[in-house]
């Protein structure tokens, strides 16, 4: 955790407990996509004593310093994710809220095709693909 010590005080934050502990575990968990009570509840089962509200507002911060970004899905809720520098994109699940990322050349170059045929210039954006994925075991299916 050290090395996270020196990464919140490289971007003005004090390495306080809570924020040491929820970075480390988007760091550490399997799930990428996390809402502000995943963490709480997450933390809660690591006996860390900690108020949803401070959760909320470590989140926002770490958002603000650019260590993790926030992403609206289907169901309207905020999920977090690890800001690790890559661009991609988001295949969302409408039945089971499975979420793939992808990335694909050729949607970045027809996206900036099509901006710049209408006078834009993309500056950033954000694709979320919403489909119901075919995977058998998708417990919301509707066959």
């Amino acid at each position: 955790m050290s090395e996270n010590s020196q990464n919140l005080k490289n971007i003005g934050l004090k390495a306080t407990y809570p924020r040491l502990k929820i970075l480390d575990l988007f760091q550490t968990t399997e799930q990428r996509h996390l809402t502000a009570e995943d963490v709480y509840r997450l933390l809660m089962n690591e006996g860390m004593d900690i108020g949803l509200a401070t959760v909320y507002r470590v989140l926002t911060q770490f958002e603000q310093a650019g260590l993790l970004e926030r992403h609206y899905f289907e169901s309207g809720k905020a999920v977090f994710e690890l800001n690790k520098g890559g661009h991609h994109d988001h295949l969302v699940c409408l039945q089971c809220g499975k979420v793939e990322e992808f990335f694909d050349p050729e949607i970045e170059r027809r996206q900036n095709v099509v901006a710049e045929e209408r006078g834009f210039a993309v500056k950033e954006h954000a694709l979320y693909l919403y489909a119901d994925c075919l995977r058998k075991d998708c417990p919301n299916r509707n066959d």
